[in-house]
């Protein structure tokens, strides 16, 4: 069965838009529902769903800003035995972000939610959730295809809405302020060629020089310009110029070449479609 949680602020949307998707799609559970963004990330890393319905604007934190945060849960790749989840944004009419969305990266729901747009939305996920169960999790050349959480289009849809919904927003990261030997070093991101991060610390890699900083890869994203950066890993980012290829392992696993560099960035499940068609 196919569950689901619900995440908007006003308890009215709420029931309304739990009796709407009863009627247009009787089989899927409502685990849980929550009031507020923090709530729904909480719900979400203790449910596990397969598709998370949040509300753009939600006082705390946004639907958007929780949306980023539920994208850095530990899924399967974690031994968590969980793929991740659909993202599907409730919204007033908004014209910025109803463009944005029709680009197809995530899908929406108007508020109120009428039946025949929220069926539309609901044959949109069965279909993709479908094609992605009839692929073997063994198979390394039917990986896959990312969930949309999990792609580079999503990444940088979420962080351009995150700045319209909040403009006093701090400006993207320039520099990176690392600790090299016994020494700070200021490093330009974009001469950063990844990141990759431990329990504890957070690699910096430049064609010249590898320093740490404290600061983990789920804030990084946040910061950096995701327009410069894929995440192909939920503990590894890598400079998209870097990419000089990517190969397989004797275990089928996706490995990134980096250019001037003999080490191989490994590609985790969550996001193996990201080199499907190469």
């Amino acid at each position: 069965m196919t569950r689901a949680l619900i995440a908007d602020d006003e308890r009215l949307m709420r029931e309304q838009l739990r009796a709407r998707l009863k009627e247009v799609w009787p089989e899927l559970e409502i685990v849980a529902e929550a009031k507020n963004g923090p709530e729904a990330v909480a719900l979400t890393e203790q449910h596990h769903p397969d598709i998370v319905f949040l509300d753009i604007r939600m006082p705390g934190l946004t639907g958007v800003d929780a949306a980023r945060q539920i994208a850095q849960l530990p899924t399967f790749d974690d031994a968590q035995g969980w793929p991740g989840c659909e993202i599907v944004f409730i919204t007033a009419y908004d014209q910025y972000a109803v463009q944005a969305f029709e680009q197809g990266v995530v899908d929406y729901v108007l508020k109120p939610a009428e039946r025949e747009r929220l069926m539309v939305t609901v044959q949109r996920i069965r279909r993709r959730m479908a094609e992605r169960g009839n692929h073997k999790p063994e198979d390394a050349e039917s990986a896959d295809k990312p969930l949309p959480a999990h792609t580079p289009e999503m990444q940088q849809l979420l962080q351009r809405l995150a700045g319209q919904l909040n403009p006093q927003a701090n400006a993207k990261l320039q520099w990176i302020q690392a600790t090299v030997r016994h020494a700070i070093q200021m490093i330009p991101v974009e001469d950063v060629l990844f990141f990759i991060s431990d329990e504890k610390y957070t690699r910096v890699q430049t064609a010249t020089v590898e320093a740490l900083i404290r600061k983990p890869i789920k804030e990084l994203v946040e910061e950096i310009d995701m327009t410069l950066f894929w995440q192909i890993h939920r503990s590894t980012l890598v400079n998209i110029k870097a990419i000089a290829g990517v190969s397989r392992d004797e275990r089928g696993r996706q490995l990134v070449s980096v250019r001037g560099l003999t080490e191989k960035l490994e590609v985790s499940r969550s996001y193996a479609g990201l080199f499907k068609a190469m």
